[in-house]
């Protein structure tokens, strides 16, 4: 089963799950800030992927931290104590199956080739 972690009003997710939708995949959706993220599926993550790759420095909630915020992500136990409380600085959406991570964001070919 597809599983989508993110926001649900983010417009990337939305996207995302459109995309799903329109090819007919069947998934189920964990949104971050109603059901929030545990530690240990934020170390999972980090474990595949890297956890530099899991902070999205590029959206508002990142930009609104302050340097002090900001510079406890230059770590791991930093960066994953930053994304369990503020769950909008996590990269979004995140995308896994039987418990691997196969997308993280919104790229139409990643998508394609480890979806279809």
């Amino acid at each position: 089963m597809i599983k989508v972690y993110g926001i649900l009003n983010c417009n990337t997710v939305k996207k995302a799950t459109t995309w799903l939708q329109q090819h007919n995949i069947a998934f189920t959706f964990h949104d971050y800030k109603k059901q929030g993220i545990t530690e240990k599926q934020l170390q999972q993550w980090a474990a595949e992927l890297g956890f530099e790759k899991l902070v999205n420095t590029k959206g508002t909630t990142w930009r609104g931290l302050s340097d002090v915020e900001k510079a406890t992500a230059a770590t791991e136990a930093g960066a994953l104590k930053l994304m369990q409380e503020k769950t909008s600085v996590i990269k979004r959406p995140l995308i896994e199956k039987d418990g691997k991570t196969l997308c993280l964001g919104y790229d139409e070919a990643a998508y394609r080739q480890a979806l279809l």
